[in-house]
């Protein structure tokens, strides 16, 4: 497998969906079949992104125009692509990635009602049509996702964490569009199942992914 073209794959999903953990089990995979690889995630990954980060996650930032939050991931996910991802992958690194443009397609542009269409032209802008190999989307009900971050005293607090849940809702329902209008690159994991049983349904996304790639 050491021979094979890196992978760029994305982790999506709702709050509380569970994709961090997951994230972690697939580093344990990658790690356990030596197939190298580097984790990240958005906004952040890096220096300048994870300034951008601390703004937009701010509970203290309510009053953020929606715009000027789209702006914002836009410009950190330009940054972290460049100087994190881009270098990876040349070097040869399978890239995993905590959430990528379709988390702003889904928050930015359906949630907030910007227009998806608008918010990929301003990251069309900024990832020069660099998108996933592979994207596994943790689909769960918002419901149970919420009430697993109520549970979680760990788990970092940030302002879409205040949002209604029917905006929770309409979170859900974009992440469907996104998979049902490509198909080919996002793969649905019923992320209401045991931490085991969806990584086992990860895992075999994974695979396929790899196999398609000989």
């Amino acid at each position: 497998m050491n021979n094979r073209r890196p992978l760029f794959i994305t982790l999506e999903g709702g709050d509380g969906s569970g994709k961090t953990t997951m994230l972690g089990r697939l580093a344990a995979y990658m790690q356990g079949r030596s197939i190298p690889y580097m984790i990240t995630r958005e906004p952040g990954g890096i220096e300048i992104a994870e300034k951008i980060r601390s703004i937009i996650l701010d509970p203290q930032h309510t009053s953020m125009d929606a715009r000027t939050e789209a702006l914002l991931y836009a410009a950190a996910r330009r940054q972290h692509l460049v100087e994190k991802v881009e270098p990876a992958l040349s070097e040869g690194l399978t890239v995993l990635c905590d959430r990528f443009v379709d988390s702003s397609l889904v928050y930015q542009g359906y949630a907030r009602g910007l227009g998806m269409e608008e918010v990929w032209s301003i990251n069309r802008f900024a990832v020069e049509g660099r998108m996933p190999d592979l994207t596994l989307l943790f689909d769960i009900d918002p419901e149970i996702g919420m009430s697993r971050i109520a549970a979680n005293a760990e788990r970092e607090k940030n302002r879409l964490d205040m949002e209604s849940m029917a905006f929770h809702g309409k979170v859900r329902e974009g992440y469907m569009l996104i998979a049902g209008n490509n198909k080919e690159r996002v793969r649905i994991v019923d992320a209401s199942k045991t931490p085991d049983q969806v990584e086992r349904e990860m895992i075999k996304y994974v695979e396929d992914a790899i196999l398609k790639d000989f």
